[in-house]
């Protein structure tokens, strides 16, 4: 007499998302509403000028101003990701800048060449303060702050009251600089490259998804065994390329370098990061919303004098909305902490 056999009780797959909740999600995000905003100043500053958007220089620059500020703010975001930051970006970029330069004019090195020794340039630079986060264990924000400071010291020294000009760039270059493809600057797709590289490596990878787990919880991450010094120095290596890859792309669109190249710059790609979504305290926020926080950014810079703004009040202006998206992105933190512990209470 043979007996049936019990079976575990099944449960039915949840169902697929239905366009509603799609869209819902998407509504949802942090990005989504950067990019209304970015739409919005667009939309606001042209009808008051067409000619900033319905002109060949408006369209043009609507894409070339940001390039090199989306650069940054995609390392910027990687290293933000990992609870550090990095503010040593503008003065790696005019190092490699000037370095560029130089090498340009003292070396004859064939352009490719050149360009790849500035971005291992930069790769070494944000190595030192990986190595100097993750092994001193120094807080970033204050080695970063000091090597900005060391490595303009380095470029001021080196450069003096000297400068690079355009004649001293090769021709070729400075081509690339000012040239489009259908239309859009090769600067800007250059940009586009680097964002498609960096969210898929972000979001598609196991380094990118341990990146972000060292940021949500270091210590949780530590004990899961996630190798945080490894990731917080490929996270500093990928700043410090990135701010090496944006000082050639310096070099390419204004042929002149002097000691005060990329002189702030590394605030705006804090500021860029931070108002496109990604937390000041880690762990959230993606590559594309940086890189839409910098657009945002840049329209404002280039739509506020058209609306008769003084230079005072666009500087506020950009203060206010970093301030407001740090304090939202806590707000939204306090919010779904308190929805888990809901959630804890009720099983």
């Amino acid at each position: 007499m043979s007996t049936a056999t019990p079976t575990a009780p099944t449960t039915a797959p949840p169902p697929p998302p239905t366009t509603g909740d799609r869209v819902r999600k998407l509504l949802q995000a942090r990005e989504t509403g950067i990019v209304l905003a970015f739409l919005a100043v667009l939309a606001v500053t042209t009808a008051i000028n067409p000619s900033f958007l319905f002109s060949k220089d408006g369209w043009r620059d609507l894409f070339l101003t940001p390039s090199i500020l989306v650069v940054l703010a995609v390392g910027q975001a990687i290293v933000i990701i990992t609870r550090n930051v990095d503010l040593s970006v503008g003065s790696i970029l005019g190092l490699v800048a000037y370095a560029t330069g130089r090498m340009f004019v003292d070396t004859g090195l064939p352009i490719l060449v050149v360009l790849l020794l500035g971005v291992l340039f930069g790769v070494v630079l944000g190595l030192i303060n990986g190595a100097l986060v993750a092994f001193a264990k120094v807080p970033a924000l204050v080695i970063t702050l000091g090597t900005l400071y060391v490595y303009r010291g380095v470029m001021m020294s080196w450069a003096g009251s000297d400068r690079i000009n355009a004649s001293d760039i090769p021709s070729g270059l400075l081509s690339f600089g000012t040239s489009s493809i259908l239309w859009i600057p090769s600067l800007a797709w250059i940009s586009f490259i680097v964002l498609a590289i960096g969210a898929y490596l972000m979001g598609r990878t196991r380094g990118g998804r341990e990146m972000y787990a060292i940021g949500s919880d270091p210590d949780a991450a530590t004990l899961y065994g996630l190798k945080k010094t490894k990731r917080t120095l490929v996270a500093f290596a990928a700043s410090g390329g990135l701010a090496g890859l944006a000082g050639v792309l310096y070099v390419a669109r204004y042929g002149t370098i002097s000691s005060g190249a990329g002189l702030g710059i590394e605030f705006e790609a804090v500021g860029a990061a931070v108002i496109g979504g990604v937390a000041i305290f880690g762990g959230s926020g993606t590559v594309l919303g940086a890189a839409v926080g910098a657009y945002l950014l840049m329209t404002i810079n280039r739509g506020l004098p058209i609306l008769g703004i003084q230079d005072f009040w666009q500087r506020a202006v950009v203060g206010l909305l970093i301030i407001v998206a740090i304090v939202l992105d806590k707000v939204l933190k306090d919010r779904q902490h308190k929805k888990l512990l809901a959630e804890r209470d009720a099983e």
